[in-house]
């Protein structure tokens, strides 16, 4: 089976010109298929802020309202995405800025509101693999905003992460994916104030230990639990590291 390499970049790395410049350089450099999943929330901050528009988040989530549904289509599936495929294309790949709702290959649920209702925000309910599979056959290499719809003509906000591992899941079945999650560290530490102390690779085993003698905690548990999920759904391995070291074999990887 062929491999594929799916990148997640959050928005810091694309939206500044020195970040963004290595991280096109690196991903291009990586051979055979690939794809890229990348976020934007500075930029949309920003440009919410020169509109008039609140910006609200609860516990680093942001409530997307009509207003705010506008500047994240505007700055994720445009601005940011557009940077990035030109980007790329300047390099030689063939690159194809993708929302969730085009070709339906993201389709999701507007999530119910509860203790706090997050307004136009997606859970993404079914990926469809089999296209993408054919695009990156044909050789495209796509480049996800994060944006999925609901099929009733109805875009939604949604976490990249979120994509980036629905995508690896849906696209499992037709290539040997690794998913690489880009993130501030180096990789998951031993120790939090020493970033040269990461763990080189991670089981369920292990993990459960990390998490018991509280080496594992807070928003990591959740990244660990979703890379396992991808794990059990058929992707080979998920790599939790930093962008600068895309090039490189560092970082952690998580194992079934």
């Amino acid at each position: 089976m062929e491999k594929l390499t799916i990148i997640k970049v959050g928005g810091k790395i694309v939206e500044e010109a020195a970040t963004l410049h290595s991280l096109l350089h690196d991903f291009a450099a990586i051979k055979g298929n690939k794809l890229l999943v990348h976020g934007g929330g500075r930029s949309a901050t920003r440009l919410a802020e020169q509109l008039g528009i609140p910006v609200r988040m609860v516990e680093g989530r942001r409530i997307t309202d009509a207003d705010m549904l506008r500047v994240v289509t505007m700055v994720y599936g445009g601005l940011v995405n557009k940077n990035i495929v030109a980007g790329l294309q300047a390099l030689g790949i063939d690159a194809l800025g993708m929302t969730g709702a085009d070709m339906d290959i993201l389709r999701s649920a507007k999530r119910p509101a509860g203790a706090v209702d997050y307004g136009f925000v997606g859970d993404v309910k079914a990926a469809r693999g089999e296209i993408l599979a054919r695009l990156i056959h044909d050789g495209s290499v796509p480049v996800l905003a994060p944006l999925t719809h609901d099929g009733s003509g109805q875009l939604l906000n949604t976490n990249a992460d979120t994509i980036a591992g629905e995508t690896a899941k849906a696209l499992a079945p037709f290539f040997d994916v690794t998913l690489i999650y880009c993130f501030e560290k180096k990789g998951v530490l031993r120790d939090e104030n020493d970033d040269d102390s990461v763990i080189p690779q991670i089981d369920k085993a292990v993990f459960s230990r990390l998490k018991a003698d509280g080496t594992v905690q807070g928003g990591m548990i959740p990244k660990l639990e979703n890379a396992f999920h991808a794990i059990d759904a058929g992707v080979k391995e998920v790599i939790i590291t930093r962008a600068d070291a895309l090039a490189s074999d560092n970082g952690t990887r998580i194992v079934g």
